[in-house]
């Protein structure tokens, strides 16, 4: 017989299972007892330890729509601003990873195949500071649940143990959201942790519905807008929102 042993593949599946239960078990350890307001910090800081030569990343929940999502985390700035780039010109790993249903990896968006692929993406990535960035989708059962993005300032690819880890970290995720899921649905029926995560976010959400009822449009399409509004204004969500509901912004004049 040629080939590994067949207890070679049975030993790499278990040690898989193992890594990706320790990394579920150390996301919901993370967030034990942890105020809801504060549950988002605390599953960025444990995603980052897994992979500690990245840069930094987000988790993103998505829509419905195509191009919709909404970012639960980020470890820094330049993390929330890829996200964002991505779902205001609808075009990048992420949401090309989201409509695959795969992992998608840009090792250098200074360069083709990338600049290509993602010319609009690839420049505004590169502006914030960005060279490499990889997404993995979040299985969902109906779907892709969300992604978890990555990025690094200098290009090149992920090591086959990066790869790896990362894999293994969005399938935790997954079933962390889901464990936290039903444990806030026993304690009262909401799901807390992911009010906390958007607890900074309820100006966008007021603003949201004020556009859906001034250009008669579903939530995804006017939180859309919000956010192309504020790429084409130079800002960010949270000032337009402000804007919006202040009315020293009229989304009716696009």
């Amino acid at each position: 017989m040629s080939g590994a042993p067949q207890g070679d593949g049975e030993d790499a599946e278990r040690d898989a299972h193992a890594l990706r239960a320790k990394i579920a078990q150390e996301l919901i350890d993370a967030v034990r007892d942890v105020p809801p307001a504060s549950v988002s910090d605390a599953l960025s800081r444990t995603c980052v330890a897994f992979l500690p030569d990245l840069s930094g990343l987000s988790l993103s929940v998505l829509g419905q729509g195509a191009g919709v999502g909404v970012v639960l985390f980020a470890s820094d700035g330049v993390a929330a601003q890829l996200a964002e780039f991505q779902y205001t010109l609808g075009e990048g790993p992420c949401t090309e990873a989201a409509r695959l249903r795969a992992p998608v990896f840009a090792d250098d968006l200074t360069r083709p195949p990338d600049t290509r692929r993602w010319p609009l993406f690839c420049a505004q990535a590169v502006r914030a500071g960005a060279r490499a960035v990889f997404s993995v989708p979040l299985p969902g059962a109906g779907g892709t649940l969300g992604t978890l993005d990555l990025y690094r300032t200098a290009a090149g690819p992920l090591d086959v143990g990066e790869v790896r880890t990362a894999l293994l970290v969005a399938d935790a995720l997954t079933l962390a959201v889901t464990t936290l899921d039903h444990a806030s649905a026993e304690t009262g029926g909401a799901v807390l942790w992911l009010q906390g995560a958007e607890s900074d976010r309820e100006e966008i959400h007021q603003a949201t519905g004020m556009i859906m009822v001034r250009l008669g449009v579903s939530a995804e399409e006017a939180l859309l807008r919000l956010r192309a509004r504020a790429f084409a204004r130079g800002s960010t969500s949270l000032d337009t929102a402000r804007a919006v509901i202040d009315g020293t912004m009229d989304m009716g004049h696009e």
